[in-house]
């Protein structure tokens, strides 16, 4: 049995890569980090599917909490590590540069950014010591082209298309791969105010994708027959580069 976790598993694109994992054998630690209810709701999914899942909930911006609630979870499974982890965690809090306040500067920041060192460099040991890992990213077409209005968004997300592939340089040699995806417009909950009518002209495949096709490129990612592919960012974004 491996184990995966999934920051930010409960719902939207982090829901259906739990979902998804577990299906796939994985037991899956869907991290959450104060919605209760969405959280039980993808954890009766996921068994619903006959996928092993638990819920562990903490804020992956704040570091004690993470460093405490991953050692806590380590104590009552000593014989058990967390190989897969999907950082996916993320929040936006969008305006222009000019109006945007420090305080949402920082909160984008620390759950988008300092989140992955938080979460990730406390599970390098167990992956290094048993030589195989996966990490998947979950970034974002801002942190890729940028978009106006999200500049606290784009640079977080750009900050961690870089530690990918810098992390990845590192642990090639443990059998440890590292990837980011980059999706686009997806429909979720952070997707449901915009205008899909006007936005999917400027989509090739003209349609904003489902949670679900992310879920399935995670799923390759996390696999054996993606075991030579690292250090890479792949867009899932229907073509949409411009």
């Amino acid at each position: 049995m491996r184990y995966a976790l999934v920051t930010g598993g409960s719902r939207g694109i982090g829901k259906a890569i739990s979902i998804r994992l577990a299906k796939e054998g994985y037991y899956v630690l869907v991290n959450f980090r104060s919605n209760i209810q969405e959280a039980e709701d993808t954890l009766n999914s996921i068994k619903e599917e006959y996928g092993n899942a638990e819920l562990l909930q903490f804020d992956v911006a704040d570091y004690e909490q993470t460093i405490n609630a991953l050692d806590n979870w380590k104590k009552q499974n000593e014989d058990k590590h967390i190989s897969v982890l999907v950082n996916n965690a993320g929040i936006s809090s969008d305006n222009l540069m000019v109006w945007l306040e420090k305080e949402d500067w920082d909160k984008v920041i620390n759950t988008n950014l300092n989140s992955f060192y938080n979460v990730t460099r406390h599970l390098l040991t167990d992956m290094i010591v048993n030589k195989w890992g996966r990490i998947i990213n979950v970034v974002s077409l801002s942190g890729v082209k940028g978009l106006p209005g999200q500049t606290n968004y784009s640079a977080a997300k750009a900050g961690v298309i870089g530690a990918t592939k810098a992390l990845a340089q590192e642990l090639g040699k443990k059998k440890i791969t590292v990837n980011a995806v980059a999706p686009g417009f997806i429909k979720t909950d952070m997707t449901q105010e915009l205008n899909e009518k006007e936005l999917k002209k400027m989509i090739p495949l003209n349609r904003f994708g489902t949670a679900q096709e992310v879920a399935n490129l995670v799923n390759f990612l996390v696999s054996e027959e993606s075991s030579y592919i690292t250090g890479e960012v792949i867009n899932i974004n229907g073509g949409l580069y411009t």
